[in-house]
């Protein structure tokens, strides 16, 4: 199996032209001229090239990696592996829910809606853009999620969503059989030791816990697709972040 690699700089519909600086040799640059109206259309533009990514990589037998500005961008790779015939238990890996919906969501914030809308609650439309079937509460494990909305907060214990709260939990955690998916949103990590993201939460994991998580992650030899959310460069002035992220990367698909 070998790892291939498709970027997104974008944050939501913004372009994000200093996440380029995470490509590597031969990694594919998802930049298509987005010309819909409206955000969600926006969006739904270059999602559509990441179905066809994880799709096309999953069926060739190999590994899709997603880099991308938001969590949004699973709407996307999730189609590809929907596509491919593979339905995976997916590991979100997040300080946050992302499990808003226009009725509980205190900002509006698009970018925290992506896995309520992967399990079929609220925002649609970027789900029927890329033919996207709601994905089940029971394949999802969510970790960490420390910094929840109120609302949000009861969605979560509304639904069958397996919620660990402390990501060292994941180490003693039976998984399902069959594959997986880890999407990583790098804000995970306590704002202290990572501190270049857009929505920093403190009390997170330690890199050195973060570390470990991967290891016993990429150990089950299941580990079939990974997206990350980036860090924000314009934030990471040393490139310690962007370095910290990789090495994680890196245990993860060892």
């Amino acid at each position: 199996m070998s790892d291939r690699f498709m970027l997104t700089p974008y944050f939501l519909d913004k372009e994000e032209p200093g996440l380029r600086s995470a490509a590597g040799k031969g990694w594919i640059l998802n930049e298509p001229t987005l010309t819909a109206e409206t955000k969600q259309g926006r969006m739904s533009q270059f999602h559509q090239p990441l179905a066809d990514f994880f799709h096309k990589t999953l069926r060739q037998g190999d590994r899709p990696i997603s880099f991308a500005g938001d969590c949004c961008t699973t709407i996307g790779t999730m189609a590809g592996f929907q596509r491919a015939g593979i339905s995976p238990t997916l590991v979100w890996l997040d300080a946050h829910g992302d499990f808003n919906t226009w009725e509980t969501s205190p900002s509006g914030f698009l970018g925290g809606m992506p896995l309520a809308m992967l399990t079929g609650r609220g925002e649609q439309t970027m789900l029927a853009s890329v033919g996207l079937t709601p994905f089940p509460d029971t394949q999802v494990i969510l970790t960490d999620a420390r910094d929840l909305d109120p609302g949000e907060r009861d969605n979560l214990d509304e639904s069958a969503v397996i919620h660990l709260p402390q990501v060292e939990q994941l180490l003693d955690y039976d998984l399902p059989t069959g594959p997986l998916y880890v999407h990583f949103d790098v804000d995970v990590i306590d704002s202290g030791a990572l501190p270049a993201v857009s929505y920093p939460a403190p009390d997170g994991p330690s890199v050195a816990m973060m570390k470990r998580v991967m290891r016993h992650l990429a150990g089950t030899g299941r580990v079939t697709a990974v997206s990350v959310s980036a860090w924000n460069p314009k934030l990471d002035k040393n490139g310690r972040s962007q370095a910290i992220v990789m090495e994680l990367l890196v245990e993860l698909i060892a």
